[in-house]
């Protein structure tokens, strides 16, 4: 079966069309090989299975998902690597996000009106790695009751039902943020099939690039008018509200905004973009999976950031009664910083406020005293305790570094200098986090081995290759981003590294090398399917 394909595009406020067949060409997608690989296996989905994946259960549930007679409307969105700024986002930081070249391909097809009763069919390929059910189906009555979307927290049960289906939420999440957010109104089926090469749980915001690749093929499928900033928005709305994991926006704004070998400048207060930071050509992000999953639901990653936002909440209170020469009244305390700990200068933080949070804090006691903390996506447990001094200085200290990290990667290159500023804040970074409790075992020896490396190499000709390590997004596990020199030595230097841990852990990490551009830049591909090649 041939397709005819037409791409369409949005970049710097210009539209852009191209067509082509389904070789690819004419279609701008020379950058896109995993996209040309998603094609080919789009042409052959009712085609008979070859040996190799004749038993796989997802292949099966993808033979017949899409009507020939009606267009597939196919989206894109890379993962990130998390270079610098990390978990701080939610606290209004700075933060450097870098796309990878691994991405989500998601196609999806509007059933006809005639095609009733209406439903939502997923599937995800590669769900029987991940131990999940490949297909998905709900009746799009379950979505809408009395003419509105169900509550989030509704969808969140109903997605939660069965424990082998629950990935469905980042993706049917999307129509329930869709109808609430905006008033879409979806009255028929939908076909959709989700693709990823973006591995789960390595830190790698393999949510993120699913949510974003979905919200992208719907906008293009019901012409609904999304610049990447606001698909990025109503993405962390699904994970935030549908999901229930309590991620920042940085994730989403790399998969919608990200541009190839660019670092993504945001200052998440919630989303402003400052731009893209060219990667110098002298120097290059690696990352590097050690082997213990991450999840932004993990307890660790949820206990850290409530108790930054009990530190927002009390260093606001500190701030009002200083102003008002003491006794305030803790309702009317002012937010510090607009409501983000990142505004506050660190010398500062350290002057006035630090020794006067509480080491940690029982959830009944800040309640007690303070009301609610701040935080649309968590919220305070009384029997709790968090660590809160140490949760609220990391992204006070974090957002500094990372502008210094942006000036100094932005400055004229001074030979090994600059690399080993660069290699020094992301080492802070990394230290930073295990102080919160989000280290992990094998980043942090992922990162001795690269200081090691750096200092074996000190000595000889050459210098060192390496200069730098860091755990990466929400931390406790995941991946670590290495900074190393561009080209043959620093490729050299990471796979020592590599090999080392392997060896000691004997498990082969996963390597990220390389970068490709967002969903907005992307754009979408429309393809009809035809019998014969087009004239």
């Amino acid at each position: 079966m041939i397709f005819d394909i037409r791409r369409e595009r949005c970049t710097e406020g210009t539209e852009g069309a191209a067509a082509g067949r389904s070789d690819a060409s004419g279609l701008g997608l020379d950058q896109y090989p995993d996209t040309q690989r998603f094609l080919r296996v789009l042409e052959t989905l009712d085609e008979p299975l070859a040996d190799g994946v004749a038993d796989r259960p997802d292949r099966k549930a993808a033979r017949g998902l899409f009507r020939r007679e009606v267009e597939v409307f196919v989206a894109r969105a890379p993962g990130r690597l998390d270079v610098m700024g990390g978990i701080a986002d939610y606290s209004g930081s700075l933060v450097l996000q870098m796309p990878l070249a691994e991405a989500c391909h998601v196609a999806l097809q509007r059933h006809p009106a005639s095609a009733q009763p209406a439903a939502i069919r997923v599937v995800s390929f590669n769900a029987g790695a991940a131990s999940r059910g490949p297909a998905f189906e709900v009746a799009l009555s379950e979505l809408v009751r009395d003419g509105n979307a169900i509550r989030y927290e509704d969808a969140r049960a109903l997605f939660k039902r069965d424990a082998s289906l629950s990935w469905a939420a980042y993706v049917v999440g999307a129509l329930v943020v869709l109808m609430r957010e905006l008033g879409t109104q979806f009255t028929t089926g939908l076909s959709i099939l989700v693709s990823s090469e973006v591995p789960e749980g390595k830190g790698v915001s393999s949510s993120a690039a699913v949510e974003v690749a979905t919200m992208a093929a719907l906008a293009a499928a019901y012409g609904i008018q999304l610049d990447g900033r606001q698909m990025a928005l109503l993405c962390q709305k699904v994970e935030n509200n549908v999901v229930g994991a309590p991620c920042g926006v940085m994730d989403q704004m790399t998969a919608a905004l990200g541009q190839r070998a660019r670092l993504l400048a945001l200052r998440c207060q919630p989303a402003e973009v400052l731009g893209s930071v060219d990667i110098p050509a002298h120097l290059q992000f690696w990352g590097v999976d050690s082997g213990k999953p991450h999840s932004v639901g993990a307890s660790d990653y949820s206990h850290v950031r409530v108790g930054a936002f009990m530190g927002l909440r009390i260093v606001s209170q500190l701030a009002s009664d200083l102003a008002n020469g003491g006794g305030g009244n803790s309702a009317d305390a002012q937010r510090i910083g607009g409501g983000y700990l990142a505004n506050v200068p660190p010398s500062e933080f350290a002057w006035r406020y630090e020794q006067q949070l509480p080491e940690h804090m029982s959830g009944a006691a800040f309640l007690q005293q303070y009301g609610p903390h701040w935080d649309s996506a968590t919220s305070v447990d009384a029997a709790e305790t968090y660590a809160v001094r140490v949760s609220a200085a990391h992204p006070v200290h974090e957002n500094c570094r990372v502008q210094a990290f942006k000036q100094v990667l932005t400055a004229p290159a001074n030979g090994g200098e600059q690399l080993e500023v660069l290699g020094e804040l992301m080492l802070q970074s990394h230290v930073s986090y295990s102080r919160c409790g989000l280290g992990a075992a094998g980043t942090d020896r992922l990162v001795e081995l690269t200081q090691e490396e750096h200092d074996t190499a000190a000595s000889c000709e050459g210098g060192p290759a390496v200069f730098g390590a860091k755990i990466t997004g929400g931390g406790s596990g995941g991946t670590v981003c290495i900074l190393a020199a561009a080209g043959p030595r620093g490729d050299a230097a990471v796979q020592r590294i590599v090999q080392r841990y392997a060896s000691e852990s004997l498990y082969a990490p996963k390597v990220f090398q390389g970068s490709s551009a967002g969903a907005a830049e992307f754009g979408h591909l429309r393809l009809r399917r035809t019998e014969q090649l087009p004239c």
